[in-house]
């Protein structure tokens, strides 16, 4: 696993030499984020810039170029303006789930009302119906619908603070407190995490008539 003590330091050094004044927000999301790294993570680091030109994406591409560990390297890169102009059903899951390096994005959380979390949750359960489906007709692939299970969790995030304001990080965490249906998801989501062994069939059609049924109570 990437010791980040040492990484990124010199992350932010470069960052610093390439863009000085420039930086707006430095973060970091995913698992280092989260303090649950594996040996496969990436390091999901989002920069913000006060502003984003071709040339500006050249010379972060040419920065991540000298850093150890490149092939690890992923994340969000964007400009001020952009980011305060987003789609706010967007912004939840992003605000939540970066962890502060640099700056803060505090003036996102007048843009993420109740509406955008409501937002945020319609659509993901549709487009996971949507994935889930076509991945059952289609493709086939159980590491679709692992992706699948994974951006189904980050909807029971969302679900659990709809309902009660607070969220929460970790899915270990959010497991003994999701509702019934929800936890049977987490539960089978931490397990292909963890490399548990996929049944494709059933957790499809698990999927599915969850999908199916959020979707049905919406009035």
């Amino acid at each position: 696993m990437i010791e980040l003590s040492s990484w990124l330091p010199a992350f932010l050094q470069a960052l610093d030499n390439t863009f000085a004044q420039r930086i707006w927000f430095v973060g970091l999301q995913g698992s280092y984020g989260r303090s649950e790294a594996t040996q496969t993570s990436d390091i999901d680091m989002v920069v913000i810039l006060d502003e984003l030109s071709p040339t500006d994406i050249q010379a972060y591409h040419d920065m991540l170029d000298t850093l150890p560990h490149r092939e690890s390297i992923c994340g969000f890169l964007a400009g001020k303006t952009e980011l305060l102009h987003w789609e706010a059903s967007d912004l939840f899951q992003f605000y939540y789930d970066t962890t502060p390096i640099v700056g803060n994005l505090d003036e996102l959380l007048a843009l993420i009302d109740d509406a955008a979390v409501d937002r945020a949750i319609k659509t993901g359960v549709c487009n996971l119906y949507h994935g889930c489906v076509h991945n059952m007709l289609h493709e086939k692939s159980e590491e679709i619908l692992k992706e699948l299970y994974k951006a189904a969790s980050f909807v029971v995030q969302a679900l659990y603070f709809q309902q009660t304001g607070y969220y929460i990080r970790r899915q270990t965490d959010l497991l003994p407190l999701a509702a019934p249906r929800e936890r049977a998801l987490l539960e089978t989501f931490l397990s292909l995490k963890s490399g548990g062994t996929v049944d494709f069939h059933a957790m499809s059609e698990a999927l599915f008539l969850w999908c199916r049924h959020r979707i049905e109570q919406w009035q």
